[in-house]
């Protein structure tokens, strides 16, 4: 069986509890979420992709995963030092009961609240007690103080150079269409090209992720990390009526399909008016041929002398002497078989 090492990329499925309570305070299964309370739309189940050793979980958890046997179940406790830190009582801190009545906050023993500081940072905490005025706020992690014990299984651990690459994008950018990055590793130097996601996603995420990103692919030992577009690309405002790779594409395409017809139709043109260029030659030489012929025909008429009378049709003439030589041979004919009969009867 195959054990996890430091710098390895697998994919973790895992359970937190508190020992002492057994609350469910984390968890990669989405059942197991919705039944401990804790479960959120916006969270991203499954098994989670991580590199054993950057701290991509808790200390503790990420110390133990190394020698693990993938594909194998395991329980492991973690202290409080090395889960979330001892219980610190400089983080209980008072305040007055104005100061969060100008945040309009009114607490409560219990309530969880976040406070701003004069310096501007935010504070998450939990009121304790409200009493005389005064406010006690403990700063510290809720779960501070508490053993942890979390139920682990490596899932898969990823030997494709790419494929490592594309699990720590979808750890860093876990909404983000990996297929449509695109990736080439060398030795010790990899570029991860996002151009493609510019447009669908938001650039401070992009910013953000590109920043983790890079220390991440450093851990697991590439030299020299590139992105496309790079983090200080993406911080430029767009310019104002530039148009973009997608629209001057578009523009091109369109005058392509305009032009190309345009030629067409002029070389159509060019045809028809060769054309008709033809017809009009052909019609001005007819006319000159039909004209030729009546001049000769009248100089022919003027040399042999007195013009020559029209001649009469003669079609109905021919037709009634055709009709009277029938008439006449049939006649003929009749009278030669009477004469044959009666030279038949006298010899018998």
């Amino acid at each position: 069986m195959m054990k996890v090492q430091k710098g390895d990329v697998i994919k973790l499925h895992y359970t937190g509890r508190v020992k002492e309570t057994g609350e469910v305070f984390d968890t990669t299964f989405e059942e197991v979420a919705k039944e401990a309370g804790i479960y959120s739309e916006k969270g991203v189940y499954g098994p989670v992709p991580i590199a054993v050793g950057a701290g991509h979980v808790l200390k503790g958890l990420d110390e133990r995963l190394e020698g693990l046997e993938v594909g194998k179940k395991y329980t492991l406790e973690i202290p409080p030092e090395k889960g979330f830190g001892r219980r610190d009582p400089k983080l209980i801190k008072t305040f007055t009961l104005g100061q969060f009545r100008r945040q309009g906050i009114y607490p409560l023993p219990g309530m969880p609240v976040e406070i701003e500081t004069e310096s501007g940072r935010k504070l998450k905490g939990k009121v304790m007690t409200v009493s005389g005025g005064r406010v006690r706020v403990d700063f510290n992690h809720p779960y501070a103080g508490k053993h942890l014990i979390y139920e682990v299984e490596v899932i898969e651990k990823i030997e494709d150079p790419i494929e490592r690459v594309k699990a720590l994008i979808e750890l860093r950018m876990p909404r983000v269409d990996t297929e449509k990055v695109v990736i080439e590793v060398g030795e010790k130097d990899v570029t991860v090209d996002l151009s493609q996601l510019v447009d669908e996603v938001d650039r401070n995420t992009l910013v953000l992720g590109e920043i983790l990103l890079e220390s991440d692919l450093k851990f697991i030992g590439y030299e020299e990390v590139t992105f496309k577009p790079g983090v200080e690309e993406l911080l430029k405002p767009p310019e104002e009526g530039k148009p973009e790779e997608g629209e001057k594409k578009e523009v091109v395409e369109l005058e392509e399909e305009v032009s190309e017809p345009l030629v067409e139709e002029a070389e159509g043109a060019e045809e028809k008016t060769e054309g008709a260029k033809g017809e009009a030659e052909e019609m001005e030489e007819t006319p000159a041929e039909k004209n030729d012929e009546p001049e000769e025909s009248e100089a022919e008429g003027t040399e042999e002398g007195p013009e020559k009378k029209p001649k009469r049709s003669t079609k109905g003439r021919k037709t009634r002497r055709a009709t009277t030589r029938k008439s006449n041979t049939k006649k003929k004919a009749k009278a030669a078989e009477e004469a044959g009969g009666t030279e038949g009867q006298d010899g018998e």
